[in-house]
């Protein structure tokens, strides 16, 4: 579970930044509640703003964070930088991430300080009754990176020639360092369609991507196909199959594929490859592989534009997913952003974020932060007159 995100100078947002999934006592309790030895976090965060504002941005920080954590050592050039940029007008200065999570009962806290160059500082801490104490702490200096550790064997010398461009967790799972997996497993259970160019659109190969991950899973086979029936696309049903195809080099090999059945009113019934069925169905499609991945496995979807693949009235199915125990049995958590307004008749104050960008800089601020704004006001209301920000200017 994520507790809270501070961030700064990535992209367009120069100052500290705040996610913050915590609810505090005040508000009322309701199905969004994540209940922790007395403290409350949200399951459900949207996110609200003018097209521009840096909505996808505010998300970017997390789908960096899985990467970086999970794939760095592994999965990027030896000789590339890292793929974040600084705030335009701050680009010599290094970005910085703080994030506070819980694994197996305990609360963690990563720090992390970069440049695209090199990491300059990285550490991880566990918190022992009321305090933090370190894990391991890795930090850049005139002669190379000095490391230390309580608890994360990471060889010293190891740890000290580790590359620049990657994560010493990333590093130590690679090296069969039994204390990463835990950190490995929980970054890798971010499923998100942000990646650093921004949102990932959809594209045809999608369709076999998701294909082979619902192969893979057939409880989340079972919930696609009869959520995409539920959503009134015109299908039955949802069958994969494995199918032969040419590679470019025109070897066979065996692909999976959606297929879509169709019934008409008088009983005839027939079936269609998902190429053959509307974008908006392939889309729909393709979300939900990493939505319903989290709601059956944990963890946080961090999602953007979803009302960009979806109709503004199947958001509130969507959500009610992760509302209820019975569909979220694991208390996995969505953070999303759309650009449909009526969402903030959906959510309470505490769980939605409004962005906006002033002097060329994005900031955001979630709504039970501004003063005056009672619980029982009219959110939709207000911020459709402009009383809350977060608009257009026309």
């Amino acid at each position: 579970m994520i507790k809270n995100l501070i961030f700064k100078n990535f992209y367009s947002f120069a100052d500290d930044t705040v996610i913050d999934f915590a609810l505090g006592k005040k508000p009322t309790p309701s199905g969004y509640d994540i209940d922790v030895v007395g403290e409350r976090y949200n399951k459900a965060i949207a996110v609200v703003g003018a097209n521009g504002s840096g909505k996808t941005q505010f998300l970017k920080p997390l789908a960096f964070l899985r990467w970086f954590i999970a794939n760095s050592f592994l999965g990027s050039d030896p000789e590339r930088d890292i793929p974040i940029s600084g705030h335009a007008l701050h680009g010599s200065e290094p970005s910085r991430f703080e994030l506070e999570f819980m694994v197996g009962g305990t609360d963690y806290r990563y720090q992390l300080e970069l440049t695209p160059k090199e990491v300059l500082f990285e550490a991880l801490y566990a918190k022992t009754s009321t305090q933090f104490s370190y894990l391991f702490k890795r930090e850049k200096s005139e002669q190379g990176y000095r490391f230390k550790h309580k608890g994360f064997p990471f060889p010293k010398a190891q740890a000290e020639k580790l590359r620049g461009n990657t994560s010493l967790i990333s590093a130590a799972h690679s090296y069969d360092v039994e204390a990463a997996k835990p950190f490995i497993d929980f970054f890798s259970r971010i499923e998100t369609n942000v990646v650093s160019d921004g949102r990932r659109h959809f594209h045809h190969g999608a369709l076999v991507g998701a294909a082979t991950s619902f192969q893979k899973a057939p409880e989340l086979q079972t919930r696609m196909s009869k959520a995409l029936s539920t959503f009134d696309l015109g299908l039955d049903g949802v069958e994969i199959r494995k199918l032969p195809v040419l590679d470019e080099t025109g070897q066979e090999e065996e692909i999976y594929l959606p297929f879509g059945t169709h019934t008409t009113e008088d009983g005839r019934s027939f079936e269609l490859s998902f190429f053959e069925e509307s974008s908006g169905t392939q889309s729909a499609f393709v979300l939900l592989e990493p939505i319903l991945n989290t709601l059956c496995n944990g963890g946080i979807a961090v999602i953007d534009e979803i009302d960009n693949d979806l109709h503004p009235h199947l958001v509130p199915h969507l959500l009610e997913w992760f509302e209820f125990e019975h569909t979220n049995p694991h208390q996995a958590q969505l953070i999303f952003t759309c650009h449909t307004p009526e969402v903030l008749n959906l959510l309470q104050k505490h769980q939605i974020y409004l962005v906006e960008k002033r002097n060329q800089q994005s900031e955001a601020w979630r709504l039970d932060d501004m003063m005056g704004l009672r619980a029982d006001d009219n959110l939709y209301a207000k911020y459709m007159a402009g009383g809350l920000g977060a608009t257009p200017e026309l």
